[in-house]
């Protein structure tokens, strides 16, 4: 069956004879829609298969941990040995548990968030080649295999979120309620992100097998810009440089660094769920910067990207099982 976007159908249809002779005319019955518009009928679309939705997150949680011994521990058993490895090598070696209040949590708010960003990402962007065989045989929307990647992650952060609560009891420490509120903004934020990022590398891994490859590379390169392991505040005192030896002006090149979605993201897991983000003097450890209005922005430009992504990934689609 066609997919909804290649749909263009002409009709000839036969004009009744008025002159004596039979002639006739094409009649567009079906326009393709243009890039701008259809997005409202894709939406459509999904919510009419949502059950098949439902059960596509299912069918993904189960088989990533099929036959598998721990299960669905292994979806705690990851976080935790990255926080093993980061709190020796960087908390240790390198001392910055010296330097950062409670850096186990501190490490952890920001491994919970990149987590599901990378989840969203990495798993969106095999979605469409690892489902080659439904793709070629049935139709629905193809949509809805990066969506049950989301919907997957999404469960494995609410499992994760429980290591989180135990470091709560077992420290004493409970994070402060006034700035609990960041994290709803920061996961829609995210959440909307990652999709659209997700739903462009999805459709572009169909026509480039290297893209995965690529992606592997790019989160790497993303982690150690986005401040998970190190605070945000040795960035800005590197690029200023010291009293003795200023640097130049390097203002715009602290807010690139800003502008990164995750960065904004994760200094607001960080000031909601890390109870450790004042000094002793009460001074504000974290970033006391306007979260509120920059998730907010991050949000705004993300909905904007994820309506684009989905009308390049409404395009393509139509040579997916082609291509497959």
């Amino acid at each position: 069956m066609a997919a909804p976007e290649q749909t263009r159908t002409n009709r000839f249809d036969a004009v009744p004879e008025t002159d004596g002779r039979s002639h006739g005319h094409l009649e567009k019955i079906s326009a393709r829609p243009t890039f701008f518009r259809g997005f409202g009928k894709s939406i459509k679309d999904i919510w009419a298969f949502r059950e098949l939705l439902g059960n596509l997150v299912s069918k993904e949680l189960k088989v990533r941990y099929k036959e598998s011994v721990l299960g669905f521990l292994w979806t705690l058993v990851r976080p935790l040995m990255q926080l093993l490895v980061y709190s020796v090598a960087i908390g240790i070696f390198l001392g910055s548990g010296k330097v950062i209040p409670e850096f186990g949590i501190y490490l952890f708010t920001g491994l919970l968030a990149w987590g599901l960003f990378t989840d969203i990402v990495g798993g969106c962007t095999g979605s469409i080649v690892g489902n080659a065989g439904l793709v070629k045989k049935v139709y629905f929307p193809r949509e809805l295999f990066p969506l049950s990647v989301v919907g997957a992650a999404i469960v494995n952060f609410l499992l994760q979120l429980v290591v989180l609560l135990g470091a709560y009891v077992v420290t004493g420490e409970w994070p402060r309620v006034g700035d609990l509120l960041l994290v709803p903004l920061a996961l829609l934020a995210l959440i909307t992100f990652a999709t659209a990022v997700g739903l462009l590398l999805a459709a572009a891994n169909v026509f480039l097998r290297d893209v995965q490859h690529l992606v592997e590379i790019g989160l790497l390169l993303w982690f150690w810009m986005t401040p998970i392991v190190y605070d945000w505040t040795k960035v800005k005192t590197q690029l200023a440089g010291t009293v003795a030896e200023p640097k130049p002006d390097t203002t715009w090149l602290f807010d690139v660094y800003m502008a990164n979605p995750m960065t904004n993201v994760v200094l607001a897991f960080q000031r909601a769920l890390w109870p450790g983000g004042r000094l002793p003097g009460g001074e504000p450890f974290y970033y006391d910067g306007n979260l509120y209005l920059r998730l907010g922005v991050t949000f705004a430009v993300s909905a904007v990207l994820l309506f684009l992504a989905q009308r390049v990934f409404a395009r393509a689609q139509g040579n997916f099982a082609q291509e497959l």
